[in-house]
């Protein structure tokens, strides 16, 4: 196998805290957090998401970043090698860190087309091609133009969003080429910041909104918060609200995805991981509470008030971001400035995210194939970009939402199951205990100790086994799937276990090839 290359590492604390922030802040923050949250009760939803957070994101944070800091100090960058660090002599645990290759790479392939569309409207923002519109018909229809669903007036076809996905698939993978420390960390130092500047610039401005409709004086800012914020009680009766509350703090984390293993992975041994971990996820927090709050529903009522934002919070996350927020924007003074920021703002979110759903895949091939970085990210780019196609070809097919089911929700609720299991059941609670805590400049409060050993993994089993109970049999038959929709939705399934026993197989051979031991790093 030759000469076993030198890994890679963070430049510093701050670097690691903004690169795993950036992770987790990413288009959800801005758009399917304030969706949820208005649509679900309000402020009600807060209690199940606060309650989430709390019993299993803050827990799940935790195990990651232990899981990876360990698996790292065996050359291990990716959940196989690192599950296989957890217990050596068994022959198939390996197996089970398939899924977090397999899930940040189904995400990859679709979020970056969407993320793409960010960039293209901070463009079309500045050059006013769609500014001057006012009215919503206007603007889904130059959406649905740009998309390739329909030709119209705005676009004769795909092509100028094909342009777009090119640039922004090209720029993940220039960030990815130049390594964690020199690429993914560089970058992330400059975006995070920049990113919090555009959102609290947007957030001013929303929050000095007057009311426009003079025939309407009471639909202002204030009241526009308080349809957010007011909580309604009874919503916390509904299952629903709870899976809900519970599926934003898995999303808005990016826990149970295989990420923060694999950032974690370039961690030394006596680095924190306490105080570190809950630091970015307190940014993350900061970021969506805050800043995701603060913009899109508040400024939607101003101008269409209490009737219409309710129908608004339920259109879609797609609806939100590239219908109603730009409808808002240029009915103010200086939308094409306003309209930059609101996209660019979108779309350094999206770009932090998705440069970060790469590292794993590229991680494995260095790590396991003893494969050097730049050809390492040749590979996965050549790959990745084939598997886009069908996300940027048949988004009106529905392929964009099956990859967004099965890679961005059912897996993540599964592998998040299983490390945590891992973690407390197999490692050893105690192990684990005192492993989280190598390095620490802060304790954790020993009633984590009981929630990460029982709550944590119920709180999952409990998830995953109401999914089954209500939603397992529909989908599998794709009960609500059109019949001229089914020959893509199963095109695009059979695809995915392609992609899945690949991976499979390719971990077998790794550990055909590799060592029969590997020693520690100290």
């Amino acid at each position: 196998m030759g000469q076993k290359r030198k890994r890679d590492s963070w430049g510093s604390r701050l670097g690691i805290i903004m690169a795993v922030a950036g992770s987790a802040i990413g288009l959800g923050n801005f758009l399917r957090f304030p969706a949820k949250a208005a649509a679900n009760g309000g402020g009600a939803f807060m209690i199940p998401y606060f309650v989430a957070l709390l019993l299993v994101g803050i827990p799940l944070i935790w195990i990651e970043w232990t899981l990876g800091r360990y698996g790292g100090g065996f050359e291990h960058g990716t959940a196989p090698g690192i599950f296989h660090s957890l217990l050596q002599k068994n022959r198939f645990i390996k197996y089970f860190g398939v899924i977090g290759i397999f899930g940040p790479l189904v995400i990859f392939i679709y979020y970056t087309f969407i993320e793409s569309w960010t960039l293209a409207y901070s463009f079309f923002a500045l050059t006013g091609k769609y500014t001057t519109f006012l009215d919503q018909n206007s603007l889904r229809s130059f959406l649905a133009g740009f998309q390739g669903i329909e030709k119209n007036q705005y676009f004769s076809g795909i092509s100028t969003a094909y342009v777009f996905f090119l640039v922004t698939f090209l720029l993940n993978i220039w960030v990815i080429y130049y390594g964690i420390k020199g690429g993914i960390e560089k970058f992330c130092r400059w975006a995070m910041p920049a990113l919090f500047i555009f959102g609290l610039i947007l957030m001013a401005r929303v929050l000095t909104l007057g009311a426009p409709d003079l025939n309407h004086p009471d639909w202002n800012i204030s009241a526009g918060f308080g349809f957010l914020w007011n909580p309604d009680f009874s919503a916390l009766r509904s299952a629903k609200v709870w899976l809900e509350a519970a599926g934003q703090t898995f999303f808005t984390l990016s826990v149970g995805i295989g990420v923060i293993l694999t950032y974690a992975s370039y961690l030394k041994k006596a680095d924190d991981v306490v105080l570190s971990g809950l630091t970015a996820a307190t940014t993350n927090e900061i970021a969506e509470v805050i800043l995701g709050a603060s913009i899109i529903i508040p400024a939607a009522f101003v101008f269409f008030g209490p009737a219409d934002i309710k129908s608004i919070a339920q259109s879609g996350v797609f609806n939100l971001g590239f219908v109603t927020m730009p409808l808002v924007l240029n009915k103010l003074p200086a939308p094409q400035l306003f309209g930059f920021l609101w996209f660019f703002f979108l779309f350094l979110a999206g770009i932090t995210s998705s440069v970060s759903l790469a590292q794993p895949a590229v991680a494995f091939l260095e790590d396991e194939f003893n494969i050097k970085r730049k050809r390492a990210v040749k590979i996965f780019g050549i790959t990745s970009f084939i598997l886009c196609q069908p996300a940027v070809f048949f988004l009106s097919r529905g392929v964009v939402d099956e990859l967004d089911f099965w890679g961005g929700t059912f897996f993540l609720v599964v592998f998040a199951t299983i490390e945590t299991v891992l973690f407390v059941w197999v490692f050893g609670m105690n192990r684990a205990w005192e492993e989280i805590h190598k390095g620490a400049e802060m304790t954790i409060p020993k009633v984590y100790k009981f929630i990460i050993k029982y709550i944590t993994p119920l709180f999952l089993f409990i998830i995953l086994g109401m999914w089954f109970v209500q939603e397992w049999l529909p989908i599998i038959m794709m009960k609500n799937v059109s019949a001229q929709d089914k020959p893509f939705i199963f095109a695009t399934r059979l695809g995915l276990l392609l992609v899945f026993l690949i991976l499979v197989i390719l971990v077998k051979i790794a550990w055909k090839r590799r060592p029969a031991g590997r020693m520690e790093v100290k």
